[in-house]
C-alpha cells in the first residue's frame, strides 16, 4: 500500500517515518518545513533510538501526491477545515483514511467529506511527542497506536480483516499497535487522559509530573476523569474505573512531559478545545448529564485561548 501523511508534525512525521523506514512507500504534505525536508529529509530522536531518513517524499502542496490507498490525517483538529480541499483529489477508490486525531466526533466529520466506498478508521495515539527543529521530532516516552473501524453513529465493527492487515504494517514498522473493536469506547477512553492532562496543563502551566506530584490537582484529574466516564455512560459506552487507575498510574510513571495543548498554547495556536471537551459537553447534555467540571474547564481554556491568540499569529495557513 501506499501511503501519505496530511500534517508531518510530531504525530504523522513519527509514524510515518516509522512506516518509510521499514519499507512502505510513504508520501508526506509539509508546510513550514517543505523545502528543509525537502533537501535534507526527517530526523527522529527517539527513547527507542534515533534513525533518519535522509529522503522522502515530500510535498507542499496536494497536486503533486499521487493516489495513495491510505492517507493517515494528522492535523490539528483546529484545521479539519482544510480538509475537505486536501482529500479528495488524491485519496484512492476504496481508500482509507486513518485519522490519528484527538478528540471525539472527528470520524462522522471525515464521513461527510469522502465518497461512500472510502474506508474510515480512528487511530488514538498513545505517545509523548513534540517537533523541534525544521524536520526533527522527538520521541520521549511510550509510541503504541490504536486503530478501529469506523461505523454510522460509532457502533461497534469488531476487529475486520482490513484492522488486522492494518496491524501488520504498524507492527512490521516497529509500532505496538492494539486494535478496538469498538472505536467509540476506544475514542472515550482516550479522553480519560486528553480532558484532564492537556487542558489542566494550560490553566495551571504545568507538565504531567508537576500534576501527578501535586495531591489537589491529581485528584481534580481523577474528578474530570469520573465526569468523562459519566459522559460516555449517556451515550451507552461504560468505561470500568480500572480504566481510570490505570491512565493515572500511566501518567505518573511517564518521562516528564510538556502536552500538545501547552506547546499549542505556548506558541498561540488555537487550542484543540472543541474535539476534546467541547463535542463531549455537548452529547452528555444533549442526554441531560451536568458536568461542572468540565464545563468549568471549557470555560476557563475558551477564554485563555481568545486572549492567547490576540498576542500571536492565529492559526497556521496551511498543514504540515
Amino acid at each position: 500500500m501506499r501511503y501519505a501523511v496530511i500534517g508531518t508534525g510530531a504525530i504523522g512525521g513519527f509514524y510515518g517515518a516509522k512506516l518509510q523506514r521499514s519499507g512502505v512507500e510513504v508520501h508526506f504534505l509539509l508546510h513550514k518545513d517543505y523545502t528543509h525536508v525537502q533537501r535534507h529529509g526527517l530526523k527522529i530522536y527517539s527513547k527507542d533510538g534515533d534513525f533518519c531518513l535522509p529522503a522522502v517524499h515530500a510535498h507542499a502542496s496536494p497536486a503533486t501526491i499521487p493516489v495513495c490507498d491510505v492517507v493517515l490525517i494528522a492535523l490539528k483538529t483546529t484545521q479539519n477545515n482544510l480538509l475537505k480541499d486536501l482529500l479528495p483529489p488524491w485519496v484512492a477508490d476504496q481508500g482509507i483514511l486513518l485519522t490519528l486525531q484527538n478528540g471525539l466526533g472527528i470520524e462522522p466529520q471525515l464521513a461527510q467529506l469522502v465518497e461512500s466506498d472510502r474506508v474510515i478508521l480512528g487511530g488514538l495515539c498513545f505517545i509523548c511527542s513534540h517537533r523541534g527543529d525544521p524536520g526533527t521530532i522527538h520521541h520521549q516516552d511510550y509510541g503504541s497506536l490504536t486503530i478501529g473501524a469506523y461505523g454510522d453513529g460509532y457502533q461497534p465493527q469488531g476487529v475486520t480483516p482490513l484492522l488486522e492487515t492494518m496491524a501488520r504494517h504498524w507492527r512490521q514498522a516497529g509500532v505496538e499497535t492494539f486494535l478496538a473493536p469498538d472505536l467509540g469506547y476506544a475514542r472515550w477512553k482516550k479522553l480519560l487522559w486528553n480532558v484532564p492532562f492537556n487542558g489542566l496543563s494550560v490553566v495551571l502551566s504545568a507538565t504531567t509530573t508537576e500534576m501527578m506530584a501535586t495531591p489537589p490537582t491529581r485528584a481534580l484529574a481523577r474528578d474530570l476523569m469520573e465526569e468523562v466516564q459519566r459522559a460516555a455512560a449517556s451515550q451507552g459506552v461504560a468505561i470500568p474505573t480500572a480504566d481510570l487507575e490505570q491512565m493515572l498510574h500511566s501518567t505518573a510513571t511517564m518521562a516528564p512531559y510538556v502536552t500538545s495543548m501547552k506547546r499549542d498554547y505556548d506558541r498561540n495556536l488555537p487550542l484543540e478545545l472543541e474535539a476534546i471537551l467541547g463535542y463531549p459537553l455537548a452529547v452528555a447534555r444533549g442526554k441531560g448529564v451536568a458536568l461542572p467540571r468540565m464545563t468549568m474547564l471549557h470555560q476557563l481554556l475558551q477564554h485563555l485561548d481568545r486572549q492567547n491568540r490576540r498576542h500571536g499569529s492565529g492559526t497556521p495557513a496551511a498543514p504540515g
